[in-house]
């Protein structure tokens, strides 16, 4: 539903540098929206996140649950955590519940060192089989 959206933060100054890019797209279906992230989950990625998150929420269409698919980020860190805690927060108080949809090391690790592994509801779709918690 939303289109594509490249962080807000541009590439340092001289721009040899490649910027930091996220793409953050949204879809729904029925009571369950699915907000997908591709590149790196960072600072850069809270803004476009948060946006679309309070778009669903507003849009009237009553959700039970969004689906946060982090299967294509590259790379994660404290901020990007921060970030997807936001989400969850702001969900709360409406009993909307945020599951992420994890595949790779690059995401699962940081979150079990971190020890937020165990907040949110987890689709693991690290192995072939596509089996998951």
């Amino acid at each position: 539903m939303t289109p594509p959206t490249p962080a807000d933060s541009p590439a340092g100054p001289g721009g040899d540098a490649q910027p930091s890019t996220v793409e953050v797209t949204c879809t729904e279906q029925g009571d369950t929206a699915q907000i997908t992230v591709v590149g790196e989950l960072t600072d850069s990625a809270r803004r476009p996140m948060v946006r679309v998150m309070t778009d669903l929420m507003l849009s009237g269409t009553p959700l039970h649950r969004v689906v946060v698919d982090v299967c294509a980020v590259t790379f994660i860190n404290s901020a990007g955590i921060a970030a997807l805690v936001q989400l969850q927060k702001m969900g709360q108080p409406r009993g909307i519940e945020l599951t992420l949809a994890v595949q790779s090391t690059a995401v699962t690790r940081p979150l079990q060192l971190s020890g937020l592994w165990h907040r949110f509801p987890i689709i693991d779709r690290r192995h072939p089989d596509g089996g998951g918690s």
